[in-house]
């Protein structure tokens, strides 16, 4: 397969359309989580169907400060993953084409869930990052996009915009993808020093620890449902000798339901370790919320959380998140 570069919208109109259209937006530097992405999409385009990547560093959703200047651009190496991985074209436009009259006066708003953890961090970033997803699925007229769940704020601001302004599209997650050592795959990964490296480790570490403590706290509620722990069978067991099957017999009767606290806990205690580390850990936020809105969740929530994380080491910031499910939906995902 072949993969052809296109610079305008019309180039990309002009080709002639079978099957679905699958587009992948980036913004370049790809690496294996992009060709993740790009894979799956070839997967479910199918044979018949064509999938269009789009490489585009939008200057919208980067703020004063930010690393707009120095942001990797590597077209080339670009174009040959992207072949690699599956995809028919790749749509690379200018700022010019994608906004010819300037910086648009028109914007999208990203509303309230736009102005939490990263939108806190970033005032403005989510309204720029919607704009130019608003525009790109103007341009590229895809039946279906895909996004990774490492940014798990934007992918549930896309969908949301995509519902709340009746966007024709259907919009797909992909999990996010790690390297061996846990860190999840990110074209700023490659500002880190060896040093810096090993510290950016705490995040994956401390989300992992989240889900650990969340999977043991589920384990002991499921044993809860499972076994008709009372006091009585407690009591029953001891006095055959068997004392390790009455303390666990006990335990299973106090069970509570898995505990959003102790999942922060245990996050929040790898990362202060990290803070210690040279070069340190600087910590932006850890917060365990509600995707629907990213708002944090209280101690008797059930249903599908996301455990998330951002922080700076040296001058590179990083972001991170799981996602689990408390209580009467399961064990942790």
């Amino acid at each position: 397969m072949t993969t052809t570069l296109l610079r305008t919208a019309a180039e990309l109109h002009a080709r002639t359309r079978a099957g679905r259209r699958a587009v992948v937006m980036t913004m370049g530097a790809l690496h294996e989580g992009h060709a993740t992405l790009v894979r799956t999409a070839r997967e479910i385009a199918g044979p018949d169907g064509e999938v269009v990547v789009t490489v585009f560093v939008n200057p919208l959703q980067f703020g004063a400060g930010e690393d707009l200047d120095r942001y990797p651009r590597t077209l080339d190496a670009d174009l040959k993953i992207a072949e690699k991985a599956g995809a028919d074209a790749v749509f690379a436009p200018s700022v010019d084409e994608v906004y010819p009259g300037g910086e648009p006066q028109v914007r999208i708003s990203a509303g309230p869930m736009g102005e939490r953890l990263e939108g806190a961090t970033r005032p403005g970033h989510f309204d720029g990052m919607l704009t130019v997803v608003a525009k790109l699925l103007h341009l590229t007229r895809p039946d279906v996009a895909f996004f990774g769940q490492k940014d798990a704020q934007q992918l549930a601001l896309i969908r949301r915009m995509v519902r709340d302004l009746n966007f024709g599209v259907e919009i797909v997650a992909v999990p996010t993808v790690r390297e061996a050592d846990g860190l999840a795959l990110s074209s700023r990964n490659r500002y880190l020093s060896a040093r810096e490296r090993r510290t950016a480790l705490a995040l994956s570490a401390a989300l992992f620890a989240g889900r650990d403590r969340h999977a043991a706290q589920e384990a002991l509620r499921a044993r809860a449902r499972e076994v008709p722990a009372t006091q009585a069978r407690a009591e029953a067991l001891s006095a055959i000798g068997e004392s390790r099957a009455a303390a666990d017999a006990h335990a299973v009767a106090k069970a509570a339901p898995g505990n959003p606290a102790a999942v922060r806990a245990a996050a929040r205690q790898i990362l202060d370790e990290a803070v210690r580390l040279d070069p340190p850990l600087v910590l932006d936020y850890l917060a365990l919320v509600d995707p629907s809105d990213f708002t944090e969740i209280a101690d008797d929530f059930t249903g599908e959380a996301v455990l998330a994380v951002a922080a700076r080491v040296g001058t590179t910031r990083l972001i991170d998140n799981l996602p689990l499910t408390f209580g009467t939906l399961g064990a942790a995902s």
